[in-house]
């Protein structure tokens, strides 16, 4: 199965370095590796493979070098920069790692103009749209998650026994990489705490409380988790940015089994991912600048998700399990929003329709396979 990112990928490989960032065990490696069968590969927690990466001593009769987290050498950056300097990308460069490399792309000045960042997602509808039964296929994604591995094996079970390795090797191995945390229990009391509040705007200090320390400490580990790729952070929508940024997020997880709650919760996490994706996707591949935000009013009115595409029309999503008469609270904002489509997305609908101010009911499982966000209007 080719991945979606491949074939982009492919092509920057012969004029940049390309960083391959996304969750643990998303594929990242796979991916590479499929690129060509001439490749070498290096990965810094191999004690070898660290000393022929300081000697630079691989084989450059290769079409591909693959180096898999180099982010944890001291000052990579200025190595990779010095690498790219005099040998330019002949072999062609893989760097994939963790999350650190999305740090490098905001912070690393010494990189810049040398790579191009791509964010590789789990597998969903869009990814799968071969697949013909949505049904099934849904039932498959939240039951054994996108992730390849346990996705292909099918079997809950399974999911079940990786999944708990697979948290565990976030939070005792690539964590304690990130950041100098000894709190460890105390942040997978915070990841449970979020698993029962997705799709609620969390308030810091709350989330304090609960966890008996200061609301600047849970905001740095839930800074963490997002460079992790544990969860991802969806804020209100404003014109004005700086107060979009003030008020309360939600947060979503990248394994969508790993919420707990009812089945539309289950599923406002799926349709949260699945936008998510398209939107690193569009930014990533095309350099359109892309975001998803949540709308509120102060009487409490809300949207479930408003997609901001640079020079495109923005995007209401309202997410319904079964309810297939429009929300109230889309009355309230398409007189406010300009240039603006409305979507309701209801998971189990018998009949799709419009209404004469634009909004839109559509099959949601239908949507999502077929989704374009660039071609909404």
């Amino acid at each position: 199965m080719e991945r979606y990112l491949q074939s982009y990928i492919q092509k920057d490989l012969s004029h940049k370095i390309v960083l391959l960032s996304g969750p643990r065990q998303v594929g990242k490696t796979t991916l590479s590796k499929s690129i060509t069968k001439s490749f070498d590969y290096f990965n810094w927690d191999v004690s070898e493979d660290r000393i022929s990466l300081k000697d630079k001593s691989w084989d450059r009769k290769k079409e591909l070098i693959i180096f898999d987290e180099i982010h944890k050498m001291p000052k990579f950056k200025s190595w990779l920069k010095g690498i790219y300097d005099k040998e330019g990308v002949h072999p062609r460069i893989i760097v994939t790692g963790s999350a650190r490399l999305d740090i490098a792309k905001k912070m690393g000045d010494s990189l810049a103009g040398r790579f191009f960042p791509y964010r590789l997602h789990p597998l969903d509808l869009w990814e799968l749209s071969k697949e013909k039964n949505l049904d099934d296929t849904y039932q498959r994604l939240t039951t054994c998650s996108g992730f390849p591995e346990p996705y292909l094996s099918n079997d809950p079970q399974f999911y079940r026994r990786w999944s708990l390795s697979h948290l565990d090797l976030i939070l005792r191995q690539d964590l304690l990489d990130l950041e100098n945390v000894r709190s460890i229990l105390k942040i997978e009391t915070l990841i449970a705490l979020l698993r029962t509040r997705v799709g609620s705007s969390i308030s810091f200090s709350n989330l304090a409380r609960d966890l008996e320390v200061d609301a600047k400490t849970v905001k740095n580990w839930l800074t963490i988790l997002e460079n992790l790729f544990v969860i991802f952070k969806v804020i209100p929508f404003h014109k004005n940015i700086a107060r979009s940024i003030l008020k309360e997020p939600k947060y979503y997880f990248y394994d969508v089994v790993q919420v707990e709650g009812s089945e539309g919760v289950v599923f406002e996490n799926f349709v949260a991912l699945a936008l998510k994706k398209q939107i690193d996707y569009i930014q990533d591949t095309q350099g359109i600048r892309s975001e998803l935000h949540y709308l509120r009013t102060k009487d409490g009115n809300e949207i479930d998700f408003y997609v901001d595409i640079q020079e495109h029309a923005g995007l209401m999503i309202e997410c319904k399990l079964s309810d297939d008469r429009r929300s109230k609270d889309f009355s309230t904002f398409i007189p406010k929003i300009k240039n603006v489509h409305s979507i309701q997305l209801v998971k189990n609908l018998t009949r799709e329709k419009t209404y004469p101010d634009g909004l839109e009911i559509r099959s949601a499982l239908k949507w999502l396979k077929n989704i374009n966000l660039l071609q909404e209007r």
